[in-house]
């Protein structure tokens, strides 16, 4: 394996599913274990890492009450999941023995930074995983939004959306044993094929700043290593 890392600043998006392993909802202390293990990969590689991660596996537990709830205050429940799953890597990776800093789009201060986008680059630049939470701040957009967005202000070269899957596929594989992987698309064909990468509005981000995406396999060991060392794991997308 090469020891080269083709992408000095990066920036990690995790679902909030992915974190319940095979619970319905809440968190695998394994799964996180096994996620900073090889998040700690690549932070030792010399990669500079901003890391979001979904509100899923919360949310689903109170998803029936949301539903009789007004749009706007569901989104900021979400938003609020974001920081406990936040927290909980936090924990993950500083007992892996990295240096972190969660960074809060609404104000929380005993608990975590407010996001400054100053600040965040400098933590990056001295090594520190900058961990964004609450989503923008705002309702109506979803956390691959919120990762566009953080990966475009702290000026990351690529964004890699860590998944259940291999890549983005023409169906869903778990449901769809014909369907088949796609090794790189573009923007459009993205958004044409209504594939599910990431939102309509975090691609169109994504495209407008020219910011390549690589879907892969997260749940697969050192994937996310070769993937930073540039092998061709997973889909890319990019213009």
């Amino acid at each position: 394996m090469a020891d080269r890392p083709a992408y000095k600043r990066i920036l990690l998006k995790l679902s909030g599913e992915s974190l319940a392993g095979e619970q319905k909802f809440g968190i695998h202390p394994e799964i996180l274990k096994q996620y900073a293990r090889e998040i700690k990969k690549i932070v030792d590689l010399g990669v500079e890492l901003g890391l979001v991660i979904g509100g899923g596996n919360i949310f689903r537990g109170i998803s029936k009450a949301a539903v009789e709830m007004d749009r706007v205050s569901a989104d900021y429940m979400g938003m609020l999941a974001t920081v406990i799953n936040a927290m909980a890597m936090q924990n993950a990776l500083e007992n892996m023995g990295l240096f972190t800093r969660v960074q809060t789009a609404i104000p929380m201060e005993q608990i975590a930074e407010p996001f400054i986008r100053r600040r965040a680059i400098r933590h990056l630049e001295k090594g520190r995983i900058v961990i964004f939470a609450a989503g923008t701040g705002n309702p109506y957009f979803t956390t691959d939004t919120a990762a566009v967005l953080r990966a475009i202000e702290i000026e990351a070269e690529v964004i890699l959306k860590g998944t259940r899957v291999n890549g983005v596929y023409s169906a869903d594989p778990e449901k769809d044993p014909t369907a088949t992987m796609f090794t790189e698309l573009s923007y459009l064909e993205v958004v044409k094929k209504g594939l599910r990468v990431m939102d309509p509005t975090a691609i169109t981000l994504s495209m407008d700043n020219k910011l390549p995406i690589i879907v892969f396999n997260m749940g697969v060991e050192d994937n996310l290593k070769k993937v930073v060392l540039g092998y061709p794991i997973g889909t890319k997308v990019r213009g």
